[in-house]
């Protein structure tokens, strides 16, 4: 199928496009009481009423209409919100719509939907006795229609602040043509990186692992400058000594190694 391509469908279109999003933030919490306080800092930065503000803008991007939230915050930490949405509002299909491009950030597309849902679910998690807390976001966008929830992904990418993420994308089901000929994706695809954009791609060192045949790709990403003043929490570098800096920046370092390459490793 070449890009932009429009095929008469046999009734609706009922591909399921899903996206889940991942992503990883990391600090150091050498003590309980900073231990204590980035997970209060993360857990009021991404509370179930902030998470549900970027869900209902991840929805208008996708052209959906929100049907019923669900939210929670939980004790003693951690978040989740579950959104049911359908067909919003239809316009003219735009000609970009099939195309490998980033989406808006947060501009609105318009397309068909329905049956679907988006949720989130946080995880704040701290190792027993090494000084590293991560916090982690999960992502899903499930979407029935013409457009990929993809589209979403320039906006979501910008809404967390992420030292690592990992983005999978399926396609599953079919539709008919006229003819009842079965079309088991109805849009070109060739990494979901064509829809990040390229300030974005350069800030990150990113892998792919896509298995074309079956409509799965994924793509991870660990961000490529490190700044060891981004993962103190309440102070900076220069209240440490050299020493002090090499070994945090190294247990960081091996930390994002590990959650990127999801494996653990012999720290060095």
């Amino acid at each position: 199928m070449t890009s932009g391509q429009h095929i008469t469908l046999h009734g609706f279109n009922n591909l399921t496009k899903s996206l889940s999003f991942n992503m990883y933030d990391i600090c150091y919490t050498k003590t309980k009481k900073e231990r204590e306080e980035y997970i209060t800092y993360t857990d009021h930065q991404y509370s179930a009423d902030r998470l549900t503000t970027i869900l209902k803008t991840v929805s208008n991007i996708i052209g959906a209409h929100v049907l019923n939230i669900s939210k929670q915050d939980y004790e003693p930490q951690g978040s989740s919100v579950t959104m049911l949405i359908s067909e919003g509002p239809v316009e003219k299909q735009r000609q970009d719509s099939f195309e490998e491009s980033p989406g808006p950030a947060p501009e609105l597309v318009v397309a068909h939907l329905d049956k679907s849902h988006i949720t989130v679910h946080t995880y704040p998690e701290y190792h027993p006795d090494e000084g590293i807390s991560t916090f982690r976001a999960d992502i899903d966008v499930s979407t029935c229609g013409e457009i990929s929830p993809l589209k979403a992904l320039n906006y979501l990418i910008q809404s967390f602040d992420a030292d690592i993420m990992t983005m999978d994308y399926r396609v599953r089901g079919f539709t008919r043509d006229i003819t009842g000929h079965k079309l088991f994706i109805d849009h070109e695809i060739s990494s979901i990186q064509n829809y990040i954009p390229k300030q974005i791609q350069d800030m990150y060192q990113m892998i792919d692992v896509n298995v074309y045949q079956e409509n799965i790709f994924h793509t991870k990403c660990k961000l490529r400058e490190f700044d060891l003043n981004n993962y103190l929490f309440g102070y900076t570098k220069d209240s440490l000594s050299l020493k002090e800096q090499q070994d945090i920046e190294k247990r960081l370092k091996w930390e994002m190694d590990e959650i990127f390459y999801g494996k653990n490793m012999e720290f060095a």
